[in-house]
């Protein structure tokens, strides 16, 4: 089973997914935020066999939620209200991090969606 992880944005929404052996991140794809957004997300989850959904949680710099979180919030819950698994992962400049490994392109937020999948899986044990 693959795990997904999400860089949610109010236009765009990365995408990566795991390997087959959930150990390795890898950007995906790059979505347009609309109302099509969660039966993309669905689809690739059962095309790609994914169990679990890792949620970027955008937070400001004291730790509190930012105003992001009331859609990040509504997104997670209609995730989980469809059946998947959904865990929040803390990040914070995750797409200008991915901008100064990469550059700025089309596959920005699918990078930075895989370095959230990546902190991810660098804290919890296999």
């Amino acid at each position: 089973m693959k795990i997904m992880g999400i860089d949610y944005g109010k236009r765009r929404v990365g995408v990566a997914l795991t390997d087959d052996t959930a150990t390795l991140a890898f950007p995906h794809k790059v979505i347009q935020n609309s109302v099509q957004l969660l039966d993309d997300i669905r689809n690739i989850c059962k095309a790609e066999n994914v169990s679990t959904v890792v949620l970027g949680q955008s937070l400001d710099l004291s730790g509190k939620e930012n105003e992001l979180m009331g859609d990040l919030n509504k997104f997670k819950d209609s995730l989980e209200t469809g059946g998947l698994v959904v865990v929040w992962e803390p990040e914070y400049y995750t797409t200008q991090e991915a901008k100064r490994l990469q550059g700025k392109n089309s596959s920005t937020d699918a990078s930075a969606a895989a370095l959230i999948l990546k902190s991810y899986l660098e804290k919890t044990p296999r």
